[in-house]
């Protein structure tokens, strides 16, 4: 089984009010994307495939790792719309990990115990957490069975589904052949009107496939830099 890492690192990351793109702003010595890819290196990888848009040329030089390559997501059209630019480099037979270049913290243990859980049977998993406020975050609907069975962003929720704390982190694992055939039948048709890479949840529980789901030990794991204040908490 070959392992293929993609990290979602093309965003402007405009609240940051900073010329430098927000995957490049320092954190203890590191920028925040360079902490993402020294973490996934140490699952040793067959290949890491960083998305990259804004301030593509910059990223490409300030960033470094041993099996590191880059594609380039032109527009930003969603979450699905950027995996499936790296979608050319990964095979049917792989393991694909999805991290993101804002996410600087989280544990290689974590990350192992997400991986662990993928396999022919179970092609997908999730890294998920409960908030006390889970405002801005996709809901992870389950039926009474406990089972999950979407992600449903905050925009297209319903006033009950508001209601859930349990969220998505962005954070998954899926076998390639599945990833590539769920990201071919992604659609804009939304609130946003992006390609939602957590639309691939709702296809796999229509295909007969139990979603596996794992957490974190802390929270600070799976916080995004999304601003100046939130980078220095």
């Amino acid at each position: 089984m070959a392992l293929k890492v993609v990290i979602l690192a093309a965003g402007k990351g405009t609240r940051m009010r900073s010329k430098l793109p927000k995957v490049l702003q320092p954190l203890a010595q590191k920028s925040l994307l360079q902490h993402v890819i020294d973490t996934a290196e140490l699952l040793h990888p067959d290949s890491v495939i960083t998305v990259i848009g804004h301030g593509a040329e910059l990223v490409e030089q300030q960033v470094e790792g041993e099996n590191l390559s880059f594609v380039m997501q032109e527009q930003q059209l969603g979450t699905g719309h950027a995996v499936q630019m790296a979608t050319p480099l990964v095979n049917a037979e792989d393991t694909v990990l999805i991290l993101y270049g804002d996410v600087p913290l989280t544990s290689l243990q974590t990350l192992q115990d997400l991986l662990s859980l993928v396999s022919s049977d179970t092609p997908l998993a999730l890294l998920t957490i409960n908030l006390v406020n889970p405002t801005g975050y996709g809901r992870i609907v389950r039926d009474q069975h406990f089972i999950v069975q979407a992600i449903v962003e905050q925009k297209d929720a319903t006033d009950e589904q508001l209601l859930i704390t349990e969220v998505n982190t962005g954070i998954m694992a899926v076998k390639g052949q599945q990833l590539n055939h769920w990201l071919s039948l992604l659609s804009n048709d939304n609130a946003q009107g992006e390609y939602y890479l957590t639309d691939i949840i709702a296809m796999a529980v229509k295909d007969g496939f139990t979603v596996q789901t794992t957490q974190p030990n802390s929270e600070i794991e799976v916080l995004g830099v999304n601003d100046k204040i939130q980078y220095r908490i």
